[in-house]
């Protein structure tokens, strides 16, 4: 799988992100076999099935953020085949501004996404940060729900992740030349 990845440059330091590297590397992974394409957004991260005039799917990320691109893979990583069917994979979002109800349902959906995009961040080199996205609803636990996530995080690690994660993880450790396994003690907090 290795001959597949490029190796487009070194990173001597691991501050040295490109979201151009996430899309080069998403697309030779997974552009010819799940015809999805990952799309620099200018607005909102939204997924985009296939058709309407647009022959491949699309996991838009927004305005060229690194974090969000990797926060959209792992959502694509997660959604089965006929939920990749449907616009943003058929989940209902309630933007920011959610209610105490509307968050825990938001944070009760992230927490697999989110531990996928840690994991994401820990293949290649970079920080990482639960977002609890609602700046300006009501103030959650931030630190009860990056518990949450923690712990998906180590359970992903003991027991596999999704495929697609597991190919993109894999990926992201080739290109940024980064360790041979994570483990599960590379899930702490930062």
């Amino acid at each position: 799988m290795n001959s597949i990845i490029p190796r487009l440059r070194v990173y001597p330091f691991k501050d040295e992100h490109r979201y151009q590297d996430l899309v080069l590397l998403f697309d030779q992974l997974f552009a010819s076999n799940f015809n999805t394409r990952l799309i620099k957004g200018d607005h909102e991260p939204v997924y985009l099935p296939a058709g309407s005039g647009q022959p491949y799917a699309q996991v838009v990320f927004a305005h060229g953020f690194y974090s969000s691109a990797l926060h959209e893979i792992a959502h694509w990583c997660l959604a089965g085949e006929k939920r990749r069917e449907l616009e943003d994979y058929g989940y209902w979002y309630c933007p920011d501004g959610r209610n105490q109800q509307q968050q825990e349902e938001f944070e009760q959906v992230e927490v697999k996404p989110q531990a996928i995009e840690w994991a994401f961040c820990l293949a290649a080199g970079k920080a990482f940060q639960v977002s609890t996205d609602n700046l300006d609803g009501v103030e959650s636990d931030r630190q009860q729900f990056q518990s949450k996530v923690q712990q998906q995080l180590k359970d992903y690690l003991l027991f596999g992740f999704p495929p697609r994660a597991q190919q993109f993880i894999d990926a992201l450790q080739a290109f940024y030349q980064s360790q041979s396994a994570l483990q599960v003690d590379d899930a702490v907090t930062v």
